[in-house]
This record gives C-alpha cells, sequence and structure tokens, in this order.
C-alpha cells in the first residue's frame, strides 16, 4: 500500500525537526503498550529527551508509519532520519551496546557502578561457580522493569566484567545503567537459599509490579499441563527463536495478541516465558500492572524447561 504524498511529507518534517523520535502507543510518561513501555525505558537510560508520537491518538498516522518504514509493529525508533527498529531489535541493540553509539551518547562502563556483594552471598555464589563447566561466567540482568536476574554461560557481545568481593559479574550495558549502589545478599526462605538485591534505582512503581508476579519452576508448570489445570501460557520470544524450539501450547506473544490481552478479565490467569526468564519478566510484570492478579513468570524460561522438564526440546 503506497503511503498519501501529505502524511509521507508531514513523517519526513518530524524525522527533520527532531533527531530521536519514537513512534508509540501512548505517551513517554503513560506508555500504552508493554513494548512502548519497555523501549522508553531503555531510551530513559541513555537520553534526557526524545520526542514522541502517540499512534493512538492518530489512526492515519498508526497505519501510515508502518507503511512508511515497511515495518509492521508499533514501537518504531527513529535516529537522525533512519529507522532503527521496533522493541526486540532495541532491547538487542541496548544489551550489546550498539545503541548508545547509534544515539551519540556514552555508553555505561564498569567504573559507572559500585555493587556491594555481601560475604555470605559472595560465598554462597563462589560455590555456585565451582560447579559450572570451564569457560561460563556469572551474569547478572537488571531489565526495564528493574527485575534481577543470575544466570551462568558464556560471555557476550557488549558485556563488561566488574568484580565484586571476589566475585566477577558480567554486565551488559543497559544492567550498567541500572546497578549502581546494588547491595547483593544470600538469604533463606521457604524454597531454601537464595539471594536479595537492594537496587536504590528501582522506582516505587517497580517494585510493586514485581512484587505482584509469582514464579513458577518448570516441574509446576508440567504439572498444570498434565492437570488440565486453567491458565494462558504466552512465549514472549522472537519468532525466529521460536522457530528453534518451543512449549507446546504456548502463544507467541506477538503486539496483536498482546493488545487483545490487555482487554482480557483480570482474573485470567496467564504465565509468561522467553528464553532464560528475563524478558518474560518484564511482560508479567506490565500485565500486573494493569491489574491482572494471576500473573507467574515461567523460572529460567525455555532453557529451564529443556534441561529439567523436555530434554527432546533444543537448547540455544
Amino acid at each position: 500500500m503506497e503511503i498519501e504524498p501529505a502524511l509521507r511529507a508531514r513523517i519526513d518534517a518530524l524525522l527533520a525537526d527532531n533527531r530521536v523520535v519514537l513512534f508509540m502507543k501512548g505517551v513517554r510518561g503513560a506508555p500504552q503498550c508493554g513494548f512502548s513501555a519497555t523501549v522508553c525505558r531503555i531510551l530513559d537510560t541513555a537520553l534526557p529527551e526524545y520526542h514522541t508520537l502517540n499512534v493512538l491518538a492518530d489512526p492515519e498516522l498508526r497505519d501510515g508509519i508502518k507503511h512508511y518504514s515497511n515495518w509492521p509493529t508499533i514501537p518504531q525508533l527513529y535516529v537522525a532520519g533512519e529507522f532503527i527498529g521496533g522493541c526486540d531489535i532495541i532491547q538487542e541493540m541496548a544489551s550489546d551496546g550498539s545503541l548508545f553509539e547509534t544515539l551519540g551518547v556514552a555508553m555505561p562502563t564498569a567504573s559507572d557502578a559500585s555493587i556491594r556483594i555481601t560475604e555470605a552471598a559472595a560465598g554462597a555464589l563462589r560455590a555456585l561457580f565451582e560447579q559450572q563447566p570451564e569457560g561460563n561466567v556469572l551474569h547478572l540482568r537488571i531489565d526495564a522493569r528493574f527485575q534481577n536476574q543470575f544466570f551462568f554461560g558464556p560471555g557476550e557481545a557488549g558485556e563488561q566484567r566488574l568484580e565484586a568481593q571476589g566475585v566477577e559479574l558480567w554486565l551488559d550495558p543497559l544492567t550498567l545503567s541500572r546497578a549502581d549502589g546494588l547491595v547483593i545478599d544470600a538469604v533463606e526462605n521457604t524454597e531454601g537459599a537464595g539471594f536479595r538485591i537492594d537496587n536504590p534505582n528501582a522506582p516505587p512503581a517497580a517494585a510493586a509490579a514485581a512484587a505482584a508476579v509469582k514464579t513458577l519452576t518448570p516441574r509446576e508448570l508440567k504439572q498444570w499441563l498434565d492437570a488440565g489445570r486453567a491458565f494462558e501460557l504466552f512465549d514472549v520470544r522472537e519468532p525466529s527463536e521460536r522457530a528453534i524450539a518451543h512449549i507446546e501450547g504456548a502463544r507467541l506473544l506477538d503486539e496483536r495478541t498482546a493488545a487483545a490481552l490487555e482487554a482480557r478479565d483480570r482474573n485470567t490467569a496467564l504465565v509468561f516465558h522467553c528464553h532464560h526468564g528475563g524478558r518474560s519478566r518484564a511482560a508479567a510484570e506490565h500485565f500486573a500492572s494493569l491489574g491482572f492478579r494471576n500473573v507467574w513468570n515461567l523460572e529460567g524460561g525455555i532453557d529451564a524447561w529443556s534441561r529439567e522438564v523436555a530434554p527432546t526440546v533444543p537448547r540455544y
């Protein structure tokens, strides 16, 4: 479909007048979809100012920008007149550091983050590290909703090494921008030993949404499926990842599915999963923030599902 010349000229002018432009659902301070909220949180980390357009308030623009960019979903980010990508691409670029270069701002470094690990936590982390195969490192992720995740694996592009109390942590640029002042401690709870991470940078709303999301282990999910329990399972990964491995019965959470889900009864039981659990945690918290009362995140994602429940599901 060809875009109307007047609308094309209007978009051209918007991009010429503003270096960084985000076409989104809602506005910067009040996004109206989880994908737009995620991109705003990423950009807020890097930029004090950027221009946003609420496509929900302008149906002509909502349809036209998709034809302008030849990209089917919202949000869409432009920098210096160039289309950069949607939510998943922005997340990938933020993780490997290339987004900061694109935006023309300094990338966060390990010197920007001061992390304190208590002796008890340091000992517990070192013990876990001793069980890992050679070549694995300990990753720490803090996502856009200030959810924390530890996992072991090979080093990844864009990560930097930070040492605290003799423990080496590998953090991506976005995590570094959110980690200053972090305190990591060891705790005992009803589920056994674990870690508590206190982050002074987390906004109160993020803490409230985080508290509303419950954790579901792979074995518990298997029990729910076998028992025919009533819930809906959503996969928040990219279609290319889903083509490699999937959990039977999970639906891909694309823009259209997410919009339909946001209109559902708030008592609907929702379970989200991704690769390791970080992206799905952000999605789960978004729906919890909308008032959904029964929201779970699959701990460890499909990778843990493969290891603990279904070894025939490929790992990647």
